[in-house]
């Protein structure tokens, strides 16, 4: 389990110009691993997720996920490669108001065509572990915002994926529930071995990383983990 991305660019249209989002950027990171991406607002940290998650292609540069480069693929192999080798931890936890904790879960195994028994099994285990067993036929309406971040985390999860992509995910808790998930999400990359990038604003979490890269103006800056 792995991410690679190698000399990738990435521009926007500006005028009658090119914006550069992102310039020759390489980065690698193993599974097991935690990187943590820091910079200001702009400096091109929601386009590097975007491009790791192969939601935008680049210019140019290439994008591997466990193995698999991704330039050339179509629209629609792109995103069975999302739904099998890609978890995407969202700063809100965008949960469907009608569905139970469980159910949130077992809806991305059936995407992937699994069988309903399969998936409330898996959708079980991952609930335990982020400590929500007890909550599996909750309502978002009835969880804490605490709460509805692990089943989005253990939704990412569901489909066992090489790379964990987390934007910003305790921007809407207060200081010990943003420990807790950022707890949570160190633990499940050590023990799943995923290759795991957090992008997050509070330095306050950086403890946890194995690196920290720094983005300005879309170039990166690698530097030790504290």
């Amino acid at each position: 389990m792995s991410l690679d991305l190698h000399d990738v660019t990435l521009t926007y249209p500006d005028g009658d110009g090119r914006l550069t989002a992102l310039d020759r950027v390489t980065l690698n990171v193993p599974g097991g691993g935690l990187t943590a991406v820091v910079g200001p607002s702009g400096s091109g940290k929601s386009s590097l997720l975007a491009v790791a998650a192969t939601l935008i292609a680049p210019d140019r540069g290439t994008v591997v996920i466990d193995g698999t480069e991704t330039t050339g693929m179509t629209r629609g192999e792109l995103t069975g490669l999302r739904r099998r080798k890609v978890g995407i931890v969202f700063q809100q936890a965008n949960l469907i108001p009608s569905l139970t904790a469980a159910e949130q879960l077992q809806v991305m195994a059936r995407l992937d065509g699994r069988s309903p028994a399969g998936a409330r099994t898996r959708a079980m285990e991952l609930l335990e572990a982020v400590g929500l067993a007890g909550q599996a036929a909750r309502r978002p309406h009835g969880l804490s915002g605490g709460q509805r971040q692990r089943v989005n985390i253990a939704r990412a999860l569901m489909n066992d994926p090489a790379v964990l992509l987390v934007d910003e995910p305790t921007s809407a808790l207060d200081h010990e529930r943003g420990a807790a998930v950022i707890e949570l999400i160190t633990g499940l990359t050590r023990r799943r071995g995923t290759a795991t990038v957090l992008v997050t604003h509070d330095r306050a979490h950086l403890a946890a990383a194995d690196r920290i890269v720094q983005v300005h103006d879309g170039r990166l800056r690698h530097t030790a983990a504290p």
